[in-house]
């Protein structure tokens, strides 16, 4: 894959996220709504937090899903991620969620991506 630049990457991410999110619903319709949000959190949060370290080994990360790391304070670059906002909502099989994939530079939100 050719190196991607932040705008599309932050697309990529978003999408490919919701993306695995909706198959992940579509094939566990045997999981209660909670173990489904559960389960959307952790897939959701895993691919982004992958795709960053792959593409973005440098940057730090800060994400809803994740264990906080303070290294992202002295960061220029941090990436701001929620991998399944609306968990419940998500695990009810509604249709009001999202993936929210942002990128702040020097301590101001640069650029941004829901899907």
């Amino acid at each position: 894959m050719p190196a991607l630049n932040d705008h599309e990457l932050s697309r990529l991410l978003a999408t490919q996220a919701g993306d695995l999110l909706l198959r992940l619903r579509a094939d566990n319709p045997h999981l209660t709504p909670k173990e489904l949000g559960a389960a959307g959190d952790e897939a959701a949060h895993a691919l982004l937090m992958e795709a960053l370290h792959d593409h973005r080994p440098d940057d730090a990360v800060l994400s809803e899903e994740g264990i906080d790391n303070t290294d992202r304070l002295s960061s220029s670059r941090v990436w701001i991620i929620d991998p399944l906002d609306g968990t419940r909502e998500y695990g009810e099989n509604r249709a009001d969620w999202a993936v929210h994939v942002c990128l702040a530079v020097d301590g101001r939100a640069e650029i941004g991506a829901i899907a």
